[in-house]
């Protein structure tokens, strides 16, 4: 399974960086527009960049009812393992709500997502094991990342499709 995962992390980085390469094309102009969007994305935090992803609605939602945004716009740094929208659908019907309800258990399930201390991809594949927040030890085996390292002001994002939930 890691090396499933292992697998998925380096095709994300390789995509990411074919897409920068690609999509710029060759030359000072292209090198600019990326040198540009690089430090903008880098100067917003956690929290603000969730929120101009677009694709994090259900997550700045129990960010909010968790009351961590301020934790999480803090100085950090922070490695953040964030589900999508996509994730929180593939949760049981009612699950959601029930979380969002129960400030306790959320902040649990929020607070395991997340890593003190920025590791881009390259630095969780050397591990088997995270330590989080919540603090539980998270195995690395289980975090299926679909887009690495997207760096801010306070840490870095990596993109989950699925919700991870610590053991109870």
């Amino acid at each position: 399974m890691k090396k499933l995962v292992m697998t998925v992390a380096a095709s994300s980085i390789l995509v990411a960086v074919s897409a920068i390469a690609g999509n710029y094309g060759a030359g000072k102009d292209g090198d600019k527009q990326v040198a540009q969007q690089q430090a903008q994305a880098a100067s917003m935090d956690i929290v603000d960049t969730a929120v101009a992803a677009g694709s994090f609605a259900t997550l700045v939602q129990a960010i909010q009812a968790a009351e961590l945004v301020d934790t999480l716009k803090g100085k950090g740094p922070f490695t953040v393992f964030a589900p999508t929208d996509a994730a929180f659908a593939k949760l049981p019907p009612g699950t959601v709500e029930a979380l969002l309800k129960d400030k306790a258990k959320l902040t649990k399930v929020l607070t395991y997502h997340v890593v003190s201390g920025e590791m881009d991809a390259a630095a969780v594949m050397e591990k088997q094991d995270l330590i989080t927040v919540e603090g539980s030890d998270l195995a690395v085996s289980n975090i299926k990342i679909s887009k690495t390292d997207i760096y801010t002001s306070n840490g870095i994002i990596h993109v989950v499709d699925e919700v991870l939930i610590p053991a109870t």
